[in-house]
């Protein structure tokens, strides 16, 4: 038996080694060339590849190339941030959160390409979109497939001269020379180059870009402002053409521009932009329609599908809601249903039938409904510019705030004091004024203090008055500005004029008017020799008052050092600021008094008019007191000297102020509480159509009452079925409120059965208040109905409305007039292709009206999307709304079925068909949603806008209704829309029909240029009504 030559092989190993290595190589070489025959080049990681280039790949699980990226060993990570794909765009945003993850549809072979494509490029423009960074450009709804234009640009430096687009620019370069090539970009706002390094566009990367968040910009021609500005060297031959795209994004503001040039990688030399010479066409694009969109390259700067944009959302609408799945539970049979209650007429006061309104009168009659649970369909985060929802004035927030609704708490020490810094001027409840924001220690009460004595006569001494034991007792109710508190003296700060002084028969003979001011604790007493000048303190929001015989008073002073001469300071808070009030100066006193002021001393000149000019109240703080007239208190005493009493030394010592040029910091209390009551401002709202408010949501109904009307319900419903079902939610309680008969209940309660299963109750209920009758014949059921039961203590108790039961089953027709509109009908019929294959719901039919679009083929495209039923009807001449709404009904046969009259720009939420069901009931409901209309760069995942609490566009109703109303108005609003959506509410209204009105969570009007919209002819302005457009 041979042996194995061990030795021989220990002295080979190092051959053999190398044969296997050679022989993995040569297998790894052939499985390379076999890919790349196939269009797919095996690119791993092996080192430094061609013109050192490292050669890098990633693939997603399916084994697709995903997003291949080329980078030199030595680029920094700045210049791979856009590396990875960019956010990509969802087709399938119906549902906003539930979208998976679909495979990237990068195009990896290009088109045929011809000589005579040199000279040109590619240009796609996306209008009338907000936003100055690409990524803003990224979020269009119809980017990269539908742009708004088509064409071609000769050179790569484009400046259209206009606001608020985005272009997207691709071709092919043609290097002129063989080398390293640098390439630079510069705009005005962001904007990215991409280059391949071949002719297709998969391999594309980010070589260059100017900002990520749209304030960056540059000047034309400024090609090294940024360092992301300009690319490393790229090596390219000439007999090789490279696939290169453009993106650009332009606000509304500066100077648009976008360039790209490119250098020899030499030292010295300057860019320039690529000219005619060097570009060349991707593909012919001249003719093709618009909804031909195959030819479109798919590239990592710009592709559709991949993962839609994550991240924490701003608006409460969009979180997940029961009742946005709800439809897909399986329902209770109603026929099992109509024993639980007893039967009830139906005939609600508000409705209108026979009533003669004025035109467009009808808004007036919708009323609203109030909803349990909260939807969240109140727009929080748009209440930063928009705070209508709270009854106060924008202008009364912007100076005053909420603290309306604070009650600031007492300081440490001063439980024996009364509190006397509330909100003046906000409530006419003394007790609800606003503390003090500026002062350490509180104001006390409220002093009277002696006026100037006349000219002709020196000043007396007068002996100080006491106060009284009321005044101890109750000093705020005792004071000449106690006006909150006195009911028989009317309210005079809110009627522009100050509180007058103390009438004759109060006040001793022979004492001069009084000044009425605010007095300090005791305690806290200042000098009357030494006023403090006038500051020129910023406006304090306050209450302009126009006083009579009140001098001028100045509010705030700048604070004062401790006085000299060893007088008495009352304290460190004499310090602190004092606005001081200046008393009536006679002429003889003005003289004394700029004598003994010295310059320092403002001069009374300025007081001398005012009785002609305003005087600004504090809100917060408010101690005012004046200086008295010369001779008062002098160095002879403290307690003489005076003309007043003891209060009016006071007043005056705090004239005492610091010298200019010194100020004292105002001093903030970190440590103040306060007292707040739970304020529930739905309360405050009411169920009339609200046209000026577009942020809030739905009415909320209390929970009580909700809780209270289900517990009802189920106490029936198990004893009818003897305990068969359970409750396990309450999804959704809408109430129509009727104060005079009762209110309209939809109960939708999530069931459990005996047996296990969960079912759906979605059943109206009414009601009925003790002793209301049905109304007239108009009203009544045509057979007589039993009168609902009233419980033995008076209360209401629930009966089942008599025709008021909605069908789940009904076929609902969508009707939508179009013309020239290819993006938005592809949109349209994609969303309406999802809303099928995600609800399964087979009982909807679309029908197109076309008024000749001849940007693509409308009829080729409705038979293409995968839709249970559709209809395709064609008119000639101009578009008109009303006709083509009139032609789409009439051209359903069914006169029991419902048809929703719609707009093209519309996203729908997956529960829209259940909506519809629900709140069209035939002979007695239409139903008119509340869309969200998105602003300017806004998209369904990240809303930003506004409820279209206007608009009666979206309408749904019976046929038959419908019809018996007359249907639309096609003879006055022939060549004009606008208006035509109130007319037809009018006539519904007088029909008897209920106009239901709800805000639906995630219903959305896309954002759209209006720009050549329907190709016609210049119509009519119009300013009467907002249609859904």
């Amino acid at each position: 038996m041979p042996r194995l030559p061990v030795k021989k092989l220990r002295k080979q190993v190092k051959l053999l080694l190398l044969l296997l290595l050679l022989s993995c190589a040569a297998w790894l070489t052939y499985l390379h060339l076999g890919l790349v025959r196939q269009g797919r080049g095996l690119r791993q990681r092996l080192g430094d590849g061609r013109d050192g280039e490292k050669l890098t790949s990633v693939t997603d699980g399916q084994g697709v190339h995903a997003v291949p990226s080329t980078q030199r060993a030595e680029d920094s990570s700045e210049s791979r941030e856009e590396e990875q794909a960019p956010e990509g765009q969802d087709p399938n945003m119906l549902f906003p959160g539930g979208a998976r993850r679909l495979p990237l549809n990068f195009t990896h072979q290009t088109p045929p390409w011809r000589e005579e494509y040199k000279g040109q490029v590619n240009l796609h423009v996306f209008e009338d979109w907000c936003g100055g960074a690409v990524g803003h450009l990224r979020r269009n709804l119809h980017f990269p497939l539908f742009p708004h234009t088509r064409t071609t640009v000769k050179k790569l430096a484009v400046a259209p001269k206009w606001k608020n687009y985005g272009l997207r620019i691709f071709g092919f370069i043609h290097p002129a020379r063989d080398g390293d090539v640098q390439f630079s970009v510069a705009s005005d706002d962001n904007s990215e180059f991409w280059l391949s390094l071949d002719e297709s566009p998969a391999a594309a990367q980010l070589v260059a870009f100017v900002g990520k968040t749209g304030s960056e910009w540059t000047a034309p021609g400024e090609f090294t402002k940024f360092s992301s500005q300009v690319s490393k060297p790229r090596r390219l031959m000439t007999s090789r053409k490279y696939y290169f795209e453009v993106l650009h994004k332009q606000d509304d503001r500066g100077s648009d521009h976008v360039e790209v040039g490119w250098r020899p990688f030499l030292p010295g030399l300057k860019f320039e932009v690529i000219g005619s010479a060097h570009i060349s066409l991707y593909t012919d694009e001249s003719a093709l329609k618009m909804d031909h969109v195959a030819h479109v390259p798919q590239s990592p700067a710009s592709h559709v599908g991949g993962r839609p944009p994550q991240g924490e959302t701003s608006a409460d609408m969009l979180r997940p809601d029961p009742r946005d799945t709800f439809f897909l539970t399986p329902r209770v049979e109603p026929s099992s249903l109509e024993d639980v209650l007893e039967p009830c007429a139906y005939a609600p006061t508000y409705v209108v039938k026979d009533f003669p309104i004025a035109r467009y009168q009808g808004l007036q009659f919708v009323y609203l409904s109030f909803v349990y649970p909260n939807d969240y369909t109140r727009l929080t985060h748009m209440e930063t510019d928009n705070k209508c929802f709270y009854r106060e004035s924008p202008l009364y927030l912007e100076r005053f705030g909420f603290y309306k609704y604070m009650k600031m708490d007492k300081e440490e020490g001063d439980g024996d004091q009364e509190e006397v810094q509330r909100r003046a001027f906000l409530f006419l409840n003394p007790d609800d004024f606003l503390d003090d924001e500026d002062e350490g220690e509180p104001l006390d009460s409220l002093e009277p203090t002696e006026a100037a004595p006349p000219r002709s006569s020196p000043p007396s001494p007068a002996p100080p008055t006491p106060p009284s034991p009321r005044d101890d007792r109750t000093p705020r109710r005792t004071r000449a500005l106690s006006w909150a508190a006195r009911a028989a003296r009317p309210m005079p700060l809110f009627l522009g004029r100050a509180p007058p002084p103390r009438p004759a028969a109060e006040q001793p003979p022979g004492t001069p008017g009084k000044v009425y001011v605010t007095r300090v604790r005791p305690g806290q007493r200042a000098s009357p020799r030494a006023p403090a000048p006038r500051a020129p303190w910023p406006p304090f929001p306050g209450v302009f008052l126009r006083p009579r015989p009140l001098p001028r008073v100045q509010l705030r002073a700048p604070p004062r050092p401790p006085r000299p001469h060893g007088r008495r300071t009352g304290g460190p808070q004499a310090t602190k600021l004092r606005p001081p009030a200046r008393a009536q100066a006679t002429p003889g006193g003005r003289e004394s008094q700029a004598r003994t002021l010295g310059p320092a001393a403002p001069t009374l000149d300025s007081n001398s008019s005012s009785e002609a000019r305003p005087v600004t109240s504090f809100l917060s703080l408010s101690q005012v007191s004046g200086p008295q007239p010369p001779g008062e208190g002098e160095e002879e005493g403290e307690d003489d000297g005076a003309p007043g009493d003891e209060a009016a030394s006071e007043d005056s010592e705090e004239a005492a102020g610091p010298a200019l040029g010194r100020w004292r910091e105002d001093a903030i209390d970190w440590q103040r509480t306060f007292s707040v009551g739970a304020v529930d401002f739905e309360l405050l709202r009411s169920d009339w159509n609200d046209l000026r408010c577009n942020v809030s949501g739905n009415l909320q109904l209390p929970e009580a009452e909700a809780v209270d009307v289900v517990a009802q319900y189920m106490e029936r419903l198990n004893a009818r079925h003897g305990g068969h079902f359970a409750l396990l939610r309450i999804v959704n309680v809408e109430k129509r409120r009727d104060s005079a008969r009762g209110s309209r209940f939809l109960l939708e309660l999530e069931l459990q059965e005996r047996g296990g299963r969960r079912l759906r109750l979605s059943e109206y209920v009414f009601l009925r208040l003790p002793g209301a009758r049905a109304g007239g014949a108009d009203g009544e059921s045509p057979e007589p109905a039993p009168a609902a039961s009233v419980r033995p203590d008076g209360r209401p108790e629930l009966c089942r409305p008599l025709r008021l039961a909605w069908r789940q089953d009904v076929m609902v027709h969508f009707i939508v007039p179009v013309k020239n509109q290819a993006r938005w009908v592809v949109q349209f019929l994609a969303d309406m292709a999802a809303l099928h294959a995600r609800t399964g719901d087979s009982r909807f039919s679309v029908i197109l009206v076309d008024f000749e679009s001849e940007d693509m083929d409308v009829e080729r495209a409705l038979r293409a999307a995968r839709l249970p039923r559709y209809q395709y009807l064609r008119r000639t001449g101009n578009f008109e709304r009303s006709a083509g709404l009139q032609a789409g009904v009439d051209a359903v046969e069914d006169a029991s079925s419902i048809v929703f009259l719609c707009d093209l720009h519309i996203h729908f939420p997956p529960s829209i068909l259940d909506a519809i069901r629900k709140h069209c009931v035939e002979g007695r409901l239409a139903f008119a949603p509340v869309v969200m209309r998105l602003g300017c760069g806004s998209s369904p995942w990240d809303p930003h806008g506004y409820w279209e609490v206007n608009g009666f566009g979206l309408f749904g109703i019976y046929k038959s209704d419908f019809d018996r109303v007359g249907g639309m108005n096609t003879e006055e609003f022939r060549d004009q829309w606008g208006g035509e959506d109130w007319e037809l509410l009018d006539r519904v209204l007088q029909a008897g029909l209920e106009v239901e009105r709800l805000r639906l969570r995630n219903f959305f009007h896309h954002y759209h240029s209006k720009r050549g919209m329907w190709s016609a002819r210049s119509r009519k302005a119009s300013h009467t009504g907002v249609g859904a457009s």
